[in-house]
Parts: C-alpha cells; sequence; structure tokens
C-alpha cells in the first residue's frame, strides 16, 4: 500500500511542478495536488497507528461480545436448570398428594372399620341388654301375678293350675 502511495506521488510530482497559473484563474488544481500530497504523507505516518486503534478497536469490541455471550450460555444455563428444578418439584408435588390421597383413603378405611366394629359391638351390647330387661321384666311380672294370687283369699288354686298361670304370663 505505502508502494503505491509513493508510486502516486511521484507521478503527480510532475504535474504540481509544471503547473502554471497562465489563462486560469483559480489554482484548484495545484491546490488538489497539495491536498493528496498531504493525505499521503498523513497516511503514511499514520497508517500503522490507524491499522493498530482499529485492530484494538475490534479486539475490544469482540471480547465484550464474548463476555456478553458468555454471560447469555450462563443466563441460559442457569434458566434451564431452574426449568430442571421446576419439573422436579412439580413431579415431586405430584408425589406427595398422591401419597396424601392414599393416606386419606387409608385413614378413611381404619376409621371405617372402627366404626364398624363399635356398632358391631354396640348391637351386640343392645341384644344382650335386651335380654336382660327382658328377663328382668318377666321376674318382675311373674312376681306381681303370684303376690296378687297368693294374697287374695277368695281364689283357691291347686298347685297345677297356678304353675299353668305362670307359664302362659310367662309365655
Amino acid at each position: 500500500m505505502k508502494k503505491l502511495l509513493l508510486i502516486g506521488l511521484a507521478l503527480l510530482a510532475p504535474v504540481a511542478l509544471f503547473a502554471n497559473s497562465e489563462g486560469a484563474e483559480t489554482d484548484i488544481v495545484q491546490r488538489t495536488v497539495n491536498f493528496i500530497i498531504f493525505a499521503g504523507i498523513l497516511w503514511y505516518l499514520l497508517a500503522d497507528k490507524v491499522r493498530a486503534f482499529f485492530a484494538n478497536r475490534t479486539a475490544s469490541i469482540q471480547a465484550e461480545l464474548d463476555k456478553v455471550q458468555d454471560t447469555l450460555k450462563a443466563s441460559q444455563d442457569k434458566v434451564e436448570e431452574a426449568g430442571k428444578r421446576l419439573e422436579e418439584a412439580k413431579a415431586l408435588a405430584t408425589e406427595i398428594v398422591d401419597n396424601a390421597k392414599a393416606d386419606v383413603d387409608s385413614v378413611k378405611k381404619r376409621v371405617s372399620d372402627a366404626v364398624d366394629v363399635e356398632i358391631a359391638n354396640l348391637e351386640k351390647t343392645f341384644d344382650e341388654r335386651i335380654k336382660v330387661e327382658t328377663s328382668k321384666t318377666k321376674r318382675q311380672i311373674v312376681s306381681e301375678v303370684l303376690d296378687e294370687l297368693l294374697s287374695s283369699d277368695n281364689v283357691s288354686l291347686t298347685q297345677d293350675e297356678l304353675a299353668n298361670i305362670v307359664l302362659k304370663k310367662v309365655a
């Protein structure tokens, strides 16, 4: 690139040297040549520094971009990890709900069995109490009938008749 610039300057130098102002009111050609020479000298002196500046700038931009991409990748990994944890938590919650339902069913069954046993015991106790009360009532009636018969003087009964009466009352 530097060689090309030097060749261009060498070709334009005679134009700048042999330019005259006869017949031309402006010196645009001379000024253009001077500007091109000035730009060429600046380019020759500053080209390496400008290239280095832009190379460093490109590298810093690339480093920032890499840093942002690493941060983005880390964030995506965290999101994926959080998603996995969420799925595990949902599965655990479902398992807990199922276990709770099973426990509720088990408790219901145990309570139902206990209630059935208690009802059976109450029915048995009730039946026994009815038998006891029936027996007690029969004894009381027999006792009242016998007392009534034995206390009255106008009734004369034989032992067999008395037994038949008692048997009829009891039955």
